[in-house]
């Protein structure tokens, strides 16, 4: 258990302890055990507490979507800034995409959240991405090659979360099998890209 019951939060440190909190049970137990009577339990919190903040459990399950695609996307931002144009490592922001949907349990909770009625599912997922892009491509052509190749990626990412060890397996091929086919195709994309714009190298 997480017990902040002796130490005095701010709201959005409260709210910031309660979704780490859900992240976990969420990586831990599925996605149909983020309740608010959980997280509340982990973190020693009342329900009435976790009921101020998100409202309810479906609130609190677009808030940990929101929370969790804030985290990658901050993640990739940070990569993306580091390394200049031409040297930045596609498979690295694969991998922390796929990574998201599969170990960090994006993917489940998307899928449960779909499945419950929460059709506003992909919501969040979906501003934050859009939030990345829009900080990194000024340019209106470059967005739309980021928008297209993020719509691959996300697709394929929730895609190998739900099915890819298994469909691996049947066709007798390595598990990280679609992440080397979204690397092949978002480098070779941004490659044509920037010889059209004149050479320019993005990859």
């Amino acid at each position: 258990m997480v017990s902040i019951a002796k130490k005095r939060l701010s709201p959005e440190e409260s709210r910031s302890v309660a979704l780490e909190a859900a992240r976990q049970i969420l990586i831990e137990m599925g996605p149909q055990a983020v309740t608010l009577k959980a997280v509340a339990s982990r973190i020693d919190r009342t329900h009435a507490n976790l009921l101020h903040h998100f409202g309810s459990a479906a609130g609190l399950q677009k808030a940990l979507a929101a929370y969790l695609a804030e985290t990658v996307c901050d993640t990739i931002a940070a990569r993306m800034t580091a390394s200049p144009p031409g040297e930045r490592d596609v498979r690295e922001i694969v991998d922390l995409a796929f990574d998201a949907f599969d170990s960090g349990g994006a993917g489940a909770l998307a899928t449960w959240m779909a499945a419950t009625g929460n059709d506003d599912a992909l919501d969040p997922i979906v501003a934050a991405i859009h939030r990345l892009i829009d900080g990194m491509a000024p340019d209106a052509h470059e967005k739309r090659l980021m928008h297209e190749d993020t719509l691959a990626l996300v697709l394929m990412a929730m895609g190998d979360a739900q099915l890819g060890g298994t469909m691996a397996e049947a066709l007798g091929l390595p598990r990280d099998t679609a992440r080397a086919l979204a690397t092949e195709l978002i480098t070779g994309r941004i490659a044509a890209f920037w010889a059209e714009q004149g050479g320019k190298s993005e990859g």
